[in-house]
This record gives structure tokens, C-alpha cells and sequence, in this order.
């Protein structure tokens, strides 16, 4: 299956905004603070499509992640793959992709972040060519609650 940009009419879009939701649930009440996917609407979706930085694999989508050019790097957000298609590569499809989007555009690296309870996460960010290379502390916190990753292209 082969990663594509979603524009702002996709008729899929609402099914990306689903996915994501579906794939971020497990984290309500494991994460603190709560995720942001809580503001992460169908206008955020269609926000994201239609500037070009909404990825998705499949009709109905199983896979799905948002880009967005920063400072010498190309942030990848909202990565979800459906329940079912997990195992089959579709994260790693995803990261190429963007590989291949970050070197067109001259950028040098890939970036990402994870909350810290999420250890399986990390460890699949790991296992996809990223390492550790900061971490964060959300407003109000007095220890770290997000790692960054990093993988150059």
C-alpha cells in the first residue's frame, strides 16, 4: 500500500479523523497530562489536509500521520495505524515516505515526540531507525512528559 497526501475534499477524511481517534484512545488515563487529541477534531484534519501535510494509506484508511515543515526538519505527528493492519509495515511506509518528502525539500531529519509512559511507542520509533534526542516538560510539570526522536534522512 502506498502512502498518499490527502486534499481538503478527500472523502476519507473523516475516516482519518476516526482512526486517529480509535488509535489514540488507549491513552486516556495512562498519559499525563491528557493527549491532545482530545482538540484534534475533523476541522483539524481538514486544516491539515488542505496545506498538504494529511498522509494516509488505504481506501478506507488504515494508516495515517500529519507532516509539517519545521527548522531543518520535517515533524511527523498523529502517526496511527488502524488495530488490524498493525504488523504489516505501514508505519515504516509511513516514515519513508516522509524520508523521501524531508530529502526533496533539503531537510536533514525526521523528528518526533512520545509521552514517556508510552514505551512500546518508543520502542517502535526505535526499531524504525529514530533515537532519542531530548526530552521535554509540559507547563505546570516538574519532571519530563515527552521524549523527542530523531532520525536523519
Amino acid at each position: 500500500m502506498i502512502p498518499e497526501r490527502l486534499s481538503e475534499d478527500d472523502p476519507r477524511l473523516a475516516a482519518v479523523h476516526r482512526l486517529i481517534t480509535d488509535a489514540f484512545a488507549y491513552m486516556d488515563g495512562l498519559i499525563d497530562p491528557p493527549s491532545s487529541i482530545h482538540r484534534f477534531d475533523l476541522a483539524s484534519v481538514q486544516g491539515h489536509a488542505a496545506i498538504g501535510e494529511l498522509i494516509a494509506i488505504g481506501t478506507p484508511p488504515v494508516a495515517t500521520m500529519v507532516m509539517q515543515e519545521k527548522p531543518g526538519t520535517l515533524y511527523l505527528g498523529k502517526i496511527a495505524v488502524a488495530a488490524a493492519a498493525r504488523g504489516q509495515g505501514l508505519a515504516r511506509e509511513l516514515v519513508r515516505y516522509a524520508a523521501a518528502v524531508a530529502q526533496e525539500k533539503g531537510l536533514r531529519t525526521l523528528t518526533l515526540q512520545s509521552r514517556v509512559e508510552l514505551v512500546q511507542n518508543h520502542a517502535t520509533f526505535r526499531a524504525l531507525g529514530f533515537t532519542e534526542t531530548g526530552r521535554t516538560t509540559h507547563e505546570g510539570y516538574q519532571k519530563p512528559t515527552s521524549i523527542t526522536f530523531t532520525m536523519p534522512v
